[in-house]
């Protein structure tokens, strides 16, 4: 962690953009257990088809993972945000494959997700826009005042990548076997793709932010105030402090 000492005291200035970035999407993504929390209710969902091979005994278990989350987060009185974060989609899904009666259009719904999803973030990698970028911009409070520093482009643009990449398999893998009638291969799929890849995906992130060393270039592109009294923008760096 890197410090610039003010008049009054101390504050804590970033240096690298890895080392903001990284908070923005802590904060973003609730840490492990927001992420877990998202995930847990479409886990539920899956394990309970699994056994069962039936549509509504697996929207209970959905559903009752989700309430269990929500009731934790009340009791300790934090945001549910992040344990309703994944119930919509599978709501979505859980819906349209109840109405038609076939447990495929619950994938199929899933697979146009992925897939519209790749589309959105590969556009925006072409466009030098990467969606991360405005993920970032939210929690700051200035939704395109990343875009003032090239370093912070560059590794949304990284990022943005690696998730692209966990959307396009799970289409890749995914879409065969639908086509091909696999359900219970697609439901195993489906379970494999879902929250380990998006824990293999998180760990490749860490390994950028935590490897990397990009300076700031300009820190207000971030939302990150100096001191008053600090270096400005394009000193040289502070010294760091002592662990």
């Amino acid at each position: 962690m890197t410090a610039a000492a003010g008049a009054g005291g101390s504050a804590v200035v970033p240096t690298t953009v890895e080392e903001v970035v990284r908070h923005r999407l802590d904060s973003a993504l609730g840490g492990w257990r927001g992420m877990a929390e998202s995930a847990a209710p479409a886990l539920a969902f899956l394990l309970a088809w699994l056994w069962r091979e039936d549509l509504r005994t697996a929207i209970t278990a959905a559903v009752a993972v989700l309430v269990v989350a929500v009731v934790i987060r009340l009791a300790r009185r934090e945001t549910v945000q992040h344990a309703l974060g994944g119930i919509v989609a599978i709501a979505i899904a859980a819906a349209i494959a109840a109405r038609t009666g076939r447990t495929e259009d619950y994938f199929l719904t899933g697979i146009l997700y992925n897939a519209g999803l790749a589309v959105v973030f590969a556009a925006s990698m072409l466009a030098r826009w990467p969606v991360l970028g405005f993920l970032v911009g939210s929690v700051a409070g200035e939704v395109t005042a990343w875009r003032r520093d090239p370093g912070v482009v560059r590794l949304c643009q990284r990022v943005t990548g690696v998730f692209l990449a966990m959307y396009l398999l799970r289409v890749v893998v995914q879409l065969p076997l639908l086509l091909a009638g696999y359900t219970t291969a697609l439901a195993v799929s489906k379970l494999v793709l879902g929250w380990p890849l998006l824990v293999a995906g998180v760990a490749v992130i860490a390994a950028i932010l935590l490897r990397g060393h990009t300076p700031l270039t300009d820190v207000s592109a971030l939302g990150e105030d100096r001191p008053e009294d600090g270096p400005p923008t394009g000193a040289a760096a502070p010294t760091r402090a002592e662990p």
